[in-house]
């Protein structure tokens, strides 16, 4: 390999690192307003993206004797995985946590969405709690809100 050829790729490699540097300082684009709105009578969840409907997803709340909180609430906290200490370290993937223990996470038992299932939490099959998860960290927790309506 000749002088040139050495030198062009040592500057092709410096300015990948440096388009990487600047990249990462970068504030991240936000993914823009979300808002996910929880029919629990239907067991619906719809997200919306900047107002405009992006997904309609068959959620399981909670069943006879447990409860899903109404109200309009704010992430509180995301964890990529978590494990329920309450029941029996259930594992609850992509968990946006909206109210003290509850939380939108993801579920292996994908035959009971669309009817009353969990002990309180909003469930969904797991791609779709993965994308919820990565929509409410572009955006943020201050641009996220969730709904919840019986």
């Amino acid at each position: 390999m000749g002088s040139f050829s050495r030198h062009l790729r040592r500057g092709l490699a410096l300015a990948a690192v440096a388009v990487g540097l600047a990249a990462a300082a970068a504030p991240a684009k936000a993914a823009g307003s979300i808002e996910a709105r929880i029919d629990i009578s239907d067991q619906r969840m719809i997200v919306y993206v900047d107002g405009i409907p992006r997904h309609d997803w068959a959620v399981s709340t909670a069943r006879p004797g447990y409860r899903t909180p109404v109200g309009i609430y704010r992430p509180l906290r995301l964890h990529k995985m978590w494990y329920s200490r309450k029941y029996e370290m259930s594992p609850m993937p992509y968990s946006v946590f909206f109210h003290g223990g509850y939380a939108i996470h993801g579920t292996n038992y994908v035959k009971r969405l669309g009817a009353p299932a969990s002990h309180g939490c909003v469930r969904l099959a797991p791609e779709n709690a993965r994308l919820f998860f990565d929509l409410v960290s572009e955006s943020g927790a201050g641009q996220t809100r969730i709904v919840i309506g019986p």
